[in-house]
């Protein structure tokens, strides 16, 4: 699996772009890259040494996850639909843990 992009802020990608990823899962699911949640994350465990890093609820009770490697640097979006089957949106290189603060109230960015 070839990962070319750089995952910036995880946690605030997981939880605000879920109904964007979810929409996406049809294209996934029509790609063949969803299988039983438990045979993904053990594929992004054992191939990768990806674990899991974030999660937030996306449309459609849809549960969006981050996955990486801090010894690869390799990362993994998934979403799991209500039924169990987790599909791969989006995956890359380079994934760095970022906890910046908000700007102060008053100041434009």
């Amino acid at each position: 699996m070839k990962r070319s992009s750089k995952l910036l802020k995880p946690a605030v990608l997981a939880v605000s772009a879920g109904t964007i990823l979810a929409a996406d899962m049809a294209l996934a699911q029509g790609q063949r890259n969803c299988a039983p949640r438990e045979l993904v994350v053990g594929r992004l465990a054992d191939g990768y040494g990806e674990t899991r890093q974030s999660m937030g609820l996306g449309a459609n009770n849809s549960v969006i996850e981050v996955f990486a490697s801090d010894e690869t640097g390799t990362w993994t979006i998934t979403v799991t639909t209500p039924n169990g089957v987790t599909c791969l949106v989006a995956s890359g290189q380079a994934f760095e843990e970022l906890a910046e603060a908000l700007p102060a109230k008053g100041n434009d960015a």
